[in-house]
């Protein structure tokens, strides 16, 4: 009798554990990161509500999530989503929502739509696991974010054809072997850990400058200059400042012409030749 129940408990036991696993146990993160993810995008051509021919509508009540339109799971078994190929649907809105839920995700193809906005700065924190991401033809805007450096997964960075602008950021990955941010907005010099890849994946960015690119980078000469010009003003605002609350009129003409002076010498130090012995709190230019 105790045999055949010790048989009971095994076989119950064996029936849990296979039902678990035959029975596509549904992973509730990735369940509501695709919810979030609907709830977020724009679908003007219905696409995720009608399905295809091969693949289920996104509907929550009828189909497993793993045969959704463009969501691939890890094995028939385990809901948990490998892969968003969302790619060409005509989707459209801000980056999506909901995206840090699924976990487990490694690609993810947002490609050929009609996306639009920022990517959000952190978005490192949410798709650490990212070996592939391709946001190419959209029109996503801002910057390139520099926390793109904390996926350390990343094999393909796929940016071509959006409206990017800035420099691009310091990207060192040593998985990555692809990266295309051509026809965008961005500005600078490509940088030195990037310069390794095409030519033609930074051209239709005028303002990028270096290699592998032929295009010089300018001097940042005039800049300085700038930089140096504000100074100067602003100590004259400070001088002038100072100056106001003195009364002696030869203090106040000094203390101009000593300012005048400095200026002069400063920006044409090469129009003054100084010579002669000097005297005692004065000096002799010669012409």
């Amino acid at each position: 009798m105790m045999h055949g129940y010790t048989k009971l408990v095994v076989w119950l036991l064996l029936l849990s554990s296979s039902s678990s696993y035959f029975g596509h146990g549904i992973s509730d993160s990735d369940l509501q990161c695709l919810k979030d993810l609907k709830q977020s995008l724009i679908d003007p051509n219905g696409i995720l509500e009608a399905g295809s021919e091969n693949e289920s509508p996104w509907n929550f009540t009828d189909s497993p999530m793993c045969d959704f339109i463009g969501v691939v799971c890890w094995n028939p078994f385990d809901d948990r989503v490998l892969s968003l190929r969302l790619g060409n649907l005509g989707l459209e809105g801000p980056f999506p929502r909901g995206l840090e839920l699924c976990t487990s995700m490694t690609t993810l193809d947002l490609s050929g739509n009609n996306f639009t906005g920022p990517l959000p700065e952190r978005i490192s924190e949410q798709m650490p696991y990212v070996s592939f991401l391709d946001l190419s033809n959209n029109s996503f805007s801002g910057g390139i974010p520099a926390s793109i450096m904390n996926m350390t997964y990343l094999n393909v960075l796929v940016l071509q054809h959006n409206q990017f602008t800035g420099g691009i950021p310091a990207i060192n990955l040593s998985r990555l072997i692809s990266f295309d941010v051509a026809d965008n907005s961005l500005t600078g010099p490509v940088p030195d850990s990037l310069q390794g890849f095409p030519a033609g994946n930074f051209t239709g960015n005028p303002g990028l400058c270096g290699a592998p690119l032929g295009k010089k980078c300018k001097k940042r000469f005039r800049v300085r200059i700038h930089v140096r010009f504000i100074w100067i003003r602003e100590m004259f605002v400070r001088i002038r400042k100072l100056l106001h609350r003195i009364n002696d009129a030869s203090i106040i003409g000094a203390s101009a012409g000593f300012i005048f002076g400095f200026v002069v010498a400063f920006y044409f130090p090469h129009k003054f030749l100084f010579c002669g012995r000097l005297q005692p709190y004065t000096f002799r230019v010669c012409t």
